[in-house]
């Protein structure tokens, strides 16, 4: 596996498929190991995590590491988890937040990179364009339709409201998500990792 898989990681670290497309230079920010066993399946990098090169290095990280019950060296070890966002650099800012994903990325680089990955034993979807192409057909008439049906997809996917700030009226009408769907996150993730 590791044969096809430093190839493809240089090949996408390399990347310029849609440079004139965005606001700064490509920099395109992932987490993936051959051994990785839980999948973030994200959005696209904000500015913070597009100048640090981290991905979720910035307030929807520390919201989402608080989801997941995990530390800051866990959540950065690829062995244990891989993190692909639809995106891999950032798309740019627009009138009501960042810009959607480049839809480059997820068609050229997510088959084949999660093919390189063949230990995943749960996908995190977070936000409305990882949902729409994780999930396809099967998601629902909106995001909190789509998270509030996460049974339906368990054990091995787990759809995710996104973690940033700005979904936080979110989170207070839907007190569900914390109560209900926060633990077994946890519970899954604590089994897996141990």
């Amino acid at each position: 596996m590791t044969e096809a898989f430093d190839p493809l990681v240089k090949e996408i670290r390399a990347c310029q498929l849609c440079r004139h497309e965005l606001p700064l230079e490509p920099n395109p920010v992932f987490q993936a190991h051959p051994q990785a066993k839980i999948l973030i399946a994200g959005q696209a990098p904000g500015i913070r995590v597009h100048e640090s090169s981290l991905p979720f290095n910035d307030p929807s990280g520390d919201r989402l590491r608080d989801w997941l019950n995990v530390d800051r060296e866990t959540f950065y070890n690829p062995e244990k988890f891989a993190i692909i966002p639809m995106g891999f650099c950032y798309p740019g800012t627009g009138k009501s937040g960042d810009l959607p994903p480049r839809p480059e990325c997820a068609a050229t680089w997510h088959d084949r990179l999660l093919a390189t990955l063949p230990d995943i034993q749960l996908t995190l979807v977070i936000g409305q364009y990882a949902h729409k192409y994780y999930l396809g057909k099967n998601r629902k008439n909106n995001l909190t339709e789509t998270v509030k049906a996460w049974r339906e997809f368990q054990p091995d996917l787990i759809p995710l409201p996104h973690p940033s700030p700005r979904n936080n009226i979110w989170l207070r009408k839907n007190p569900w998500f914390d109560e209900e769907v926060v633990p077994v996150i946890q519970d899954r993730i604590k089994t897996i990792l141990n």
